[in-house]
């Protein structure tokens, strides 16, 4: 071969290598990137080429599928009851995406998991169109008809868990918004999307999850779990070293009482009853910063949930001095909490101290209905002894039978809770957040469900009975709802 073709020949053959390894490269290392890029129209309409599989709660779908008109997607989502289980399902949207249970278990409900491939091999031999998977879970629908309904107007938040799995019963958070009205491609779908965007209310944010409020004081729950287990009070009903007025060390200010209540010296049934702040700020100063640190985060605190859905970690501060950590004891300072963490809080102490993992998704089916993953519950950390989470559980027993939690009693139920009113604004100048958590047990000792409501833009009174009035009523139907849907 002449010196001329021998070039030609060797140049080819780098185009040739050139194309190889390019067309390589995108099969291979891009093709996820390519796969998923927003721009990619394809994935898009394959995801809504078919019927997409259904979220379900209690053996019916609380989601479904419409066909689309003038559109090159050929269905759109759509939600029953929207504005109540947004929450929970979140939203699948043609022209915005996905979120929550949408987005994280998009490959089961569109059917294109690799779990499904058998399946799927099959439909395509016999002829059949591929459908998507459901996802069933764990909530209760009465129990969340009830939080919703709960909550109205205000806005706020509930969640509910069952203590012995971990289980979520109920995620609510108003004000809501429905999926169904930007689930497609069109104008009226963006109008509904930026309407919602723009509202100052912000109904698109999941309170349960992802809005951490100051406690107030249900946080006193957890000092008295700190006081029992680290040993500083052993007897709920002995006297503490509690005196009134009580300075805050290396200060000159006093921690102040909401009223004349019976404070000094209080037993620990006593201060939880009435709801003590000098009695907790003290204990919290006496136990210092790493015992109740240590305590906050075995109840979860510092640490992201994900049931799958994430939700934000709540704080317990690390950094603190005694007078800090006095404020942060009651529910002050820097303590900031979801209500599902506050729920998590009740739900260890109902289960005797153990706290299980929160989670909200029981198995995933396939399109024939069969389980191709079923969730096992687990344990995530134990906070308090046994002995101890019972003697709690007396003492927050009495808070609903003779204190400032009243509102919860159920007629032959054993109930506990905390009310809560918490500091809202610069200097408190903004009405409270008011707070219930709380649990119900069985005559057999077991507890079917913990609940913790936050009610934000509330009336409230600047006393702990905000608490009691306004979000204990709505914890108390969650947690008949749940004892009435089980008989």
């Amino acid at each position: 071969m002449n010196k001329p073709l021998r070039r030609i020949a060797i140049f080819c053959g780098l185009l040739m290598l050139a194309l190889l390894l390019r067309d390589n490269w995108l099969q291979y290392v891009s093709a996820d990137e390519l796969r998923t890029h927003e721009k990619n129209r394809r994935v898009l309409i394959e995801r809504y080429a078919q019927k997409r599989g259904d979220i379900i709660v209690g053996e019916k779908p609380i989601t479904g599928s419409a066909p689309t008109k003038g559109s090159d997607f050929a269905y759109k989502r759509t939600y029953k009851n929207g504005e109540m289980w947004s929450p929970v399902t979140g939203f699948a949207s043609q022209a915005f995406g996905a979120t929550q249970i949408e987005s994280l278990e998009d490959e089961i409900l569109t059917g294109n998991d690799d779990r499904l491939f058998f399946r799927r091999t099959l439909d395509m031999i016999t002829g059949k169109k591929q459908g998507g998977g459901n996802v069933v879970t764990t909530l209760n629908g009465r129990a969340q008809k009830a939080a919703f309904e709960g909550l109205g107007s205000k806005k706020g938040a509930v969640a509910a868990i069952d203590p012995s799995t971990g289980a979520i019963l109920a995620l609510a958070s108003t004000p809501s918004y429905d999926p169904s009205e930007f689930a497609g491609n069109s104008e009226d779908d963006s109008k509904a999307w930026q309407r919602l965007e723009k509202d100052p209310d912000k109904p698109m944010l999941n309170r349960a999850l992802r809005e951490t409020y100051p406690p107030g004081s249900t946080f006193k729950v957890v000092t008295a779990a700190a006081a029992l287990e680290h040993g500083l009070y052993d007897d709920p009903d002995e006297e503490t070293d509690s005196p009134l007025p009580w300075t805050m060390p290396n200060t000159n200010t006093e921690l102040k009482n909401e009223g004349p209540i019976p404070c000094k010296d209080a037993t620990l049934r006593e201060a939880l009853r009435v709801s003590c702040n000098t009695v907790f700020g003290k204990i919290g100063s006496d136990l210092g910063k790493d015992k109740m640190l240590e305590t906050s985060q075995k109840f979860g605190f510092n640490k992201e949930q994900f049931i799958p859905v994430r939700s934000s970690a709540s704080t317990f501060p690390t950094e603190m001095d005694k007078p800090q950590t006095a404020l942060s004891s009651i529910g002050q300072f820097e303590t900031a909490t979801t209500p599902l963490q506050m729920a998590m809080v009740a739900s260890a102490v109902a289960n005797d101290g153990t706290l299980m993992e929160p989670y909200m998704i029981d198995n995933l089916q396939a399109p024939n209905l069969d389980v191709i993953e079923k969730h096992d519950p687990k344990k995530m950390s134990e906070p308090l002894s046994k002995a101890n989470a019972q003697k709690l559980q007396e003492m927050m027993e009495t808070v609903v039978q003779q204190g400032t939690g009243s509102n919860a009693r159920i007629p032959g139920v054993t109930v506990g809770g905390k009310t809560g009113t918490a500091q809202h604004g610069v200097d408190n100048s903004e009405n409270p957040y008011a707070w219930f958590i709380s649990y119900a047990k069985n005559p057999d000792g077991g507890s079917p469900v913990a609940v913790a409501v936050v009610v934000e833009d509330s009336d409230a009174d600047r006393g702990d009975i905000s608490g009691g009035g306004l979000a204990a009523p709505i914890a108390k139907n969650v947690m008949k709802a749940v004892i009435d849907s089980k008989k």
